[in-house]
């Protein structure tokens, strides 16, 4: 009887371990992507800083567009006149997993 409690309660540490362990697992590939995502978002916006004011409208990357990223999906917005005169405020939004998940990176520009 003493062995049969044993494995029982053996049994239920390990189901309660390898819940951690996939709540763990999944976390990390959260958390790489989101890594991804931000990079790729300021690698956009160190592009946009080397141009400088002068940018234009630049194109939607879709998903596989972005080389070595197929899951990957990048969106830059430029608001001319904002937060003030002789300035634009420009955003990049990096998207993943279908769109369920994003990151978004602002800067500002003066001219």
């Amino acid at each position: 009887m003493e062995v049969l409690i044993t494995m029982v309660v053996l049994a239920v540490g390990l189901l309660g371990m390898a819940g951690l362990t996939c709540g763990i697992m999944q976390g990390n590939d959260h958390t790489s992507d989101l890594t991804t995502a931000t990079v790729l978002a300021q690698e956009r916006i160190e592009d946009i800083r080397r141009i400088g004011y002068s940018v234009g409208t630049l194109p939607e990357e879709s998903y596989n567009s972005i080389s070595g990223f197929p899951n990957f999906r990048r969106v830059t917005t430029i608001a001319g006149g904002s937060p003030g005169a002789n300035m634009k405020t420009v955003t990049v939004t990096v998207f993943w997993s279908g769109n369920g998940r994003s990151v978004a990176l602002q800067t500002i520009l003066a001219e």
